[in-house]
């Protein structure tokens, strides 16, 4: 395959367009956490109504990953990436200015159409490079997307101390346009080996589905992201309702865990081809799991800071940062002439067991129990993952 060149669409996309495209599919995802409180008071909802947000749009990327992976297979790469694009731009215009709570989730649903940047950001890579060297560079990929999350939360704050809840979708929506431009200029087809029809990527599910390589990955990848996504649910709740911290503080909160994804990525790409996918994606899950016992530990000391339960999850950060880039190199390695239909399913896995963990963590939390339910439900997937 031709060598990368920058704005040139007749050559693959240059890895800094990837790593844009699922950046702006992270910033969509967790942008406007800080606002969760002020959007129910807004909406006159209450505050797990508005977890839906999050746990909604996780369920619908979910599906949307079954599709936009066999549909880039029949399609190529390019053309289902702009319209996903064009979708979430349009999406996200309704949510800020949407009137009520039902036409906010609506538009929210209609989002995770960018749900394309995290599927085709894998098929892509392994269009261009063979397995090992996927595993690291979906790990420099992800280390270059991990700073949106990182700052995500933090913009997305302080926006809403300056201009309420309706400026972090407005800045995703400046962001979106941005990345449509980028990839219209530089994002070259990559699919070579086009499927001859729609049916027949799902004709090819059952040949990944009896794969026991492929449910290795696909299940390492769900449970490991499945600690991600706890937190995800959780964190607004412990931030604003048990440590009382403004939008602004609690979005500076998850610079913790992203610049922990960011380090196991940096990891993930420097030593994921001489060290091998599997040992990878155990030291991944071990990290992790170390880090939730030191935060239930801490929690029984009773410290009373915000710190003794957002410092120790960063090693869950970490953990990820380490075991996806392997986990998800294998995921579409398995059958390499299904890597779009392998990374749309194993997604589909991986964010649909997401969206129902961060509805079981946000479900378990109130006042009285503090964050000693969240905790166990993640030393419990930990386990679970490392196992």
């Amino acid at each position: 395959m031709n060598k990368a060149r920058f704005l040139d669409r007749s050559t693959p996309p240059h890895v800094m367009t990837l790593v844009l495209v699922a950046g702006v599919a992270a910033l969509s995802m967790n942008v406007f956490l800080p606002s969760l409180a002020a959007m129910s008071v807004y909406f006159g909802t209450d505050y797990a109504v508005m977890q839906f947000a999050v746990s909604g749009y996780l369920a619908a990327t979910a599906v949307l990953q079954l599709v936009i992976g066999p549909l880039s297979d029949l399609f190529g790469r390019r053309p289902v990436m702009l319209v996903s694009i064009v979708l979430m731009i349009v999406a996200t215009l309704i949510c800020t200015f949407a009137p009520n709570i039902t036409v906010f989730m609506i538009g929210r649903v209609l989002q995770a159409a960018i749900a394309s940047g995290f599927v085709l950001a894998r098929a892509i890579v392994r269009d261009m490079v063979p397995a090992e060297q996927a595993a690291s560079m979906i790990g420099y990929v992800t280390m270059g997307m991990s700073v949106v999350p990182m700052v995500g939360p933090t913009v997305g704050g302080f926006l809403n101390d300056l201009a309420g809840w309706q400026a972090s979708f407005a800045f995703v929506g400046l962001s979106a346009v941005a990345v449509l431009l980028l990839v219209f200029f530089d994002m070259g087809e990559t699919n070579r080996q086009k499927s001859a029809s729609f049916a027949a990527q799902f004709q090819a599910w059952p040949q990944l589905l009896r794969s026991t390589r492929f449910w290795g990955y696909a299940l390492t990848c769900t449970l490991s992201s499945g600690l991600f996504f706890s937190f995800l649910g959780g964190a607004p709740f412990v931030g604003s309702v048990l440590y009382g911290l403004t939008p602004a503080v609690l979005g500076m909160q998850f610079f913790f865990m992203a610049t922990g994804y960011m380090l196991g990525n940096f990891v993930s790409g420097r030593y994921a081809s001489r060290i091998g996918i599997p040992m990878m994606m155990l030291a991944g899950n071990v990290i992790a799991l170390v880090g939730i016992a030191i935060a239930y530990l801490l929690l029984q000391l009773d410290l009373g800071s915000h710190y003794e339960f957002f410092i120790p999850l960063a090693l869950i950060g970490v953990g990820n940062g380490v075991t996806l880039p392997s986990a998800n190199a294998g995921m579409v390695s398995v059958q390499p002439h299904l890597a779009g239909s392998a990374s749309g399913l194993g997604g589909a896995l991986t964010i649909g067991g997401g969206a129902m963990l961060s509805v079981v963590a946000s479900s378990l939390l109130s006042e009285e129990a503090g964050t000693t339910h969240l905790l166990l439900v993640m030393l419990v997937n930990g386990v679970l993952a490392v196992a």
